[in-house]
């Protein structure tokens, strides 16, 4: 699939998300980033806003298979990998597989679950198999994880450990919808006589396999590297920051910038592009000093004076046909 035809099928695929969805054009674009960009997406944001149906509503237009686990403080790992069952019959132990095995799984509220089965998921994550009774067992290909959790209530929560945070390609909100799209909401609601809205599949399984190797094609220039580089190595001397970005999200910034270029439709990268994803991809790795987390600062404030502080690189745009 070139860049082109997977810049198309990404807009397809946005088109439906949106007509089911009501939200900013750029929460289904981050997640759209992490699923081309072959990582996983953390969402934080409060109930309600429409988390769930938005996984769902990507696991339906990617064609792919859906599953959501409800992370709860007394979840175990056998809960979400699976575990042997004895079969009476044939007398036998059989795997009864967990609800990880499917395409798109919704972690919901990842951080109410024990550290214990956090650590299970991120094998899965990480690997794409899971280990149980010291047998390993392959995902489905693709595997995406799509977490969620809750910033307002913390009590009886698990923080997710810094390793594990570092797991998610990109990290973002939905938000609430302004007036109108509140408006726009219940107008819908008013026009169906399902609580949730259907949404129609756009892809095959095969074509979000070709969508995932279209990034591998986007080129991406010297002065881009250096600049990707720079932005990284800038969080880690920045005074607020107790641990900057490691080489795995400078890297992880490579991919998903390349991601969104491939759904932008354009078979380079752009120093515009690098700064779209930057806050998404890079403010969940940051670990605050103990002085800045109490004075309230933002992740997203550090990465976007980052931006500010180290200089564009001015490049001419590569020929498209050559």
């Amino acid at each position: 699939m070139d860049v082109t035809q997977a810049s198309t099928e990404c807009t397809a695929v946005l088109q439906t998300i949106d007509d089911a969805v009501i939200c900013d054009r750029s929460f289904p674009e981050d997640i759209l980033v992490g699923v081309v960009g072959r990582g996983h997406v953390l969402v934080e944001d409060v109930p309600g806003t429409g988390k769930t149906l938005t996984a769902r509503s990507v696991a339906t237009a990617l064609g792919l298979s859906f599953s959501r686990i409800q992370f709860t403080p007394d979840l175990l790992p056998a809960d979400v990998t699976g575990t042997h069952i004895f079969n009476e019959r044939e007398r036998t132990f059989e795997f009864n597989k967990g609800p990880i095995f499917a395409n798109v799984v919704l972690a919901d509220e990842i951080n109410r679950a024990p550290p214990k089965t956090q650590a299970a998921l991120l094998e899965a994550m990480e690997e794409g198999q899971v280990t149980v009774d010291g047998e390993t067992r392959q995902l489905p290909d693709p595997f995406i994880v799509i977490a969620t959790q809750n910033p307002v209530e913390q009590e009886g929560t698990f923080p997710l450990p810094e390793a594990q945070v570092d797991r998610f390609l990109v990290k973002t909100s939905m938000g609430y919808p302004d007036e109108a799209g509140e408006v726009e909401l219940l107008r819908r609601r008013a026009d169906r006589e399902t609580t949730s809205p259907s949404v129609e599949r756009v892809l095959e399984p095969n074509q979000v396999e070709q969508l995932r190797r279209a990034p591998e094609t986007i080129r991406v220039d010297e002065d881009l590297l250096e600049y990707i580089a720079a932005l990284a190595r800038e969080t880690r001397s920045d005074g607020r920051v107790e641990v900057g970005v490691s080489p795995r999200g400078t890297q992880r910034l490579f991919e998903a910038a390349r991601a969104y270029a491939a759904i932008t439709g354009r078979s380079y990268v752009t120093p515009d592009d690098i700064k779209r994803v930057a806050r998404s991809v890079l403010a969940h790795r940051l670990v605050l000093t103990p002085d800045a987390t109490v004075n309230g600062v933002d992740k997203s404030q550090v990465v976007d004076g980052v931006l500010e502080s180290v200089p564009v690189p001015t490049i001419e745009a590569p020929d498209q046909n050559a």
